[in-house]
């Protein structure tokens, strides 16, 4: 069983939080006004199409930096402002785990599945999971800024089946976007796509548990 980080796992910042954060982290102003003229200003400069969502940031490091503070900077934006952007975005303690997210892993493993941890991400994971004491649920990890490949490319989903060990047909994709985590469908995985997850609260991964029977 293979599942995505960011949306699925644990809360993602919306962009207004996510801008608000880093004023904050910098004892500015973060009123509405405050975060819409940054916003403005990054969105602008990331132009269409999305220069920080474009195809391969999240396979390097230093890339996804360099990216990001190149929009940073075309933004106008201050260097203590870019640091503390970047800051907030590297800091996955603004990314919370669902409720259910424990009882889940434990409930799949306890059944004897395998599971992976698919993530376009610049940073490890391995830490976050061990913080959570849930890294004895997991037998594996297919970050993007590792193997140099992201969602959709199917070379990230041949990862993560070669880091179970398992077949296609055998491995289910948990993920909350189609036109990434969906991708794994090409390779013939059945696929569950969720809500996106916005607040820790919310229960949407007892179909996992359905799925996997008792």
């Amino acid at each position: 069983m293979v599942f995505d980080w960011r949306g699925t796992l644990v809360t993602t910042l919306a962009a207004e939080a996510w801008v608000g954060e880093a004023l904050a982290l910098l004892g500015r102003d973060r009123d509405a006004d405050s975060v819409a003229q940054v916003l403005t200003a990054i969105s602008r400069a990331d132009g269409e199409p999305s220069r920080l969502e474009a195809d391969g940031v999240d396979c390097d490091a230093r890339r996804h930096r360099d990216t990001y503070y190149a929009v940073f900077s075309d933004a106008g934006l201050d260097d203590d402002l870019s640091d503390a952007l970047y800051a907030v975005e590297s800091d996955p303690r603004h990314n919370h785990f669902a409720d259910d997210v424990a009882e889940t892993l434990r409930w799949v493993a306890a059944r004897g599945c395998r599971v992976a941890i698919l993530s376009d991400i610049h940073f490890d994971l391995r830490p976050v999971f061990n913080a959570a004491n849930l890294d004895r649920f997991v037998d594996g990890y297919v970050l993007s800024f590792e193997c140099g490949v992201q969602k959709p490319d199917p070379a990230i989903f041949r990862a993560a089946l070669d880091a179970l060990g398992s077949r296609p047909e055998r491995t289910l994709m948990v993920g909350d976007r189609a036109s990434h985590d969906g991708a794994a469908v090409e390779l013939g995985m059945p696929t569950l796509l969720v809500p996106t997850l916005t607040n820790p609260a919310q229960r949407r991964l007892d179909v996992v548990r359905n799925l996997v029977g008792r």
